[in-house]
């Protein structure tokens, strides 16, 4: 099995491992090295991974991803590697941290009323990182005694996932006055929004966007004061910065671009998730109805959704069938990857395993990076009492996509089913780590170890368990 954990290793601490995790240099050095910045982010991925903001679900993720690698591809560093996640939370926010790790709360996804909005924040987001913002912040910590990645990384993540909680975060690691200089200055965000925008043209999204969600975020929350979104919070929203964005875009062409069918989806799938299925079966009854609204495409999505939480697998079944029928009459909608997802799922709640089996066959061929289809599929091959299958083709997946924690249960499961114990627990591992829990990662080594294995087998987690609890020392000494 290649050695996922260096891999995790390398991301944190592209220094000396010999030393643990280093610190952020001489205080005198002039600036952050990119691999200072990426050592930071994944310090604070590393605790989001762990919590239950993280929203877990690879759909959301994945499109995400997809808008924003879109964007990053013309931006000035498009070879950084930007990982885009989604934070479980209907506050409106999003933010970005060192390294290229931007979060978007589902809150804000579901305020948005087009893709270009949505694609609005997330390039401005990462024209706070490409213009290395952040870095400059850390910058201002050198002299604190702020050096240890552990700590700048819960400062910065405090500052931009939840400031109310801030300040406690911060005078855990005695970061004095972190907050006002964790905040971005006002040139800060005109230089993001310059960006940002030249990133939403470039990239074929309706520049105007940006200064109509910001006008219409200022709008609606003029009369909440103190209570107004963490995001105008980070970003203050004025009629200056709003009237600067309007100048810069008077003279471009307003461009009348549709929604993809994944933006869609992916808001009718967060909206449903919000309601209770009862509710949301209501809801979408009555989008569909005599009242009509929305994408009926993703209404229909929504019902079936909602009518499978309900346990209501007979009309689930029904309604697949009408969605299928709608999505394949139109060229735009047609093998779309999440309603072959939600098929699966229809098939296996209705216990056709045979029809599931060839479905999940031709759908993987399909869609081979739809991870959630990977999910179902080696979960069903695991039922189906066929570990070897499911160990291939998690292999893959796991080379494809080495931080997701649901490969690494799935790949242990499979092992369990071989009767590989070294295998299973190195894999746990793997998924522990990931997340953070190095304690919990460095135990299922010991019990990989104590399964017995190769000489090389032994030896990599002997290595693996060094290098870890190396990483832990710097968190014991704050």
């Amino acid at each position: 099995m290649k050695k996922l954990i260096v891999l995790l290793l390398l991301c944190l601490s592209p220094c000396a491992l010999g030393d643990g995790l280093p610190d952020l240099g001489d205080v005198s050095q002039a600036a952050l090295t990119p691999q200072q910045e990426r050592q930071i982010g994944q310090q604070a991925m590393m605790r989001i991974r762990a919590s239950k903001e993280y929203l877990n679900d690879s759909e959301v993720n994945d499109y995400l991803n997809k808008i924003g690698d879109r964007l990053v591809e013309n931006s000035s560093e498009p070879a950084l590697g930007f990982e885009f996640f989604a934070v479980n939370d209907y506050n409106v926010n999003a933010f970005a941290m060192p390294g290229g790790f931007i979060g978007v709360n589902i809150g804000l996804i579901l305020i948005t009323q087009s893709e270009s909005e949505l694609a609005s924040v997330l390039s401005h987001e990462i024209s706070h990182v490409t213009q290395h913002h952040l870095a400059r912040m850390v910058e201002a910590q050198r002299g604190s005694g702020m050096v240890s990645m552990a700590a700048i990384a819960l400062a910065i993540l405090a500052a931009r996932t939840n400031p109310q909680a801030s300040a406690a975060a911060i005078a855990s690691v005695q970061a004095g006055n972190v907050q006002r200089q964790l905040n971005f200055t006002r040139a800060d965000e005109e230089e993001a929004d310059r960006i940002g925008l030249q990133l939403l043209e470039k990239s074929g999204f309706n520049p105007h966007a940006m200064p109509e969600f910001l006008k219409r975020l200022q709008t609606s929350t003029r009369l909440l004061d103190n209570n107004a979104p963490n995001y105008m919070r980070d970003h203050p929203i004025t009629s200056d910065r709003i009237a600067e964005i309007e100048n810069r875009v008077r003279n471009l062409p307003y461009l009348l671009i549709p929604d993809s069918l994944d933006f869609q989806l992916v808001r009718t799938k967060l909206l449903a998730e919000q309601k209770s299925a009862r509710n949301a079966i209501a809801y979408f009854s009555a989008a569909l109805g005599p009242e009509n609204f929305g994408n009926p495409i993703a209404q229909r999505y929504g019902l079936v959704s909602s009518l499978l939480r309900d346990n209501q697998v007979a009309k689930a079944g029904r309604e697949m069938s009408l969605l299928l029928k709608q999505a394949n009459s139109s060229p735009s909608s047609s093998n779309n990857a999440m309603i072959a997802t939600l098929q699966g799922e229809v098939l296996r709640a209705e216990k056709n395993d045979a029809a599931a089996r060839a479905f999940y066959r031709t759908a993987i061929l399909n869609f081979p990076d739809h991870r959630a289809l990977i999910y179902d599929y080696t979960d069903l091959l695991l039922q189906d009492k066929q570990p070897e299958i499911a160990v291939k083709l998690l292999t893959e997946q796991v080379a494809l996509h080495p931080s997701d924690t649901n490969l690494y249960d799935l790949q242990a499961r499979a092992y369990a089913m071989l009767g590989k114990p070294l295998e299973q627990h190195q894999a746990q591992a793997y998924s522990y780590a990931w997340q953070g829990r190095l304690n919990a990662a460095i135990e299922q080594l010991r019990i990989a170890k104590q399964a017995g294995g190769s000489f090389y087998q032994l030896s990599s987690i002997e290595s693996d368990i060094s290098e870890l609890r190396q990483m832990l020392e710097p968190a014991k000494k704050h």
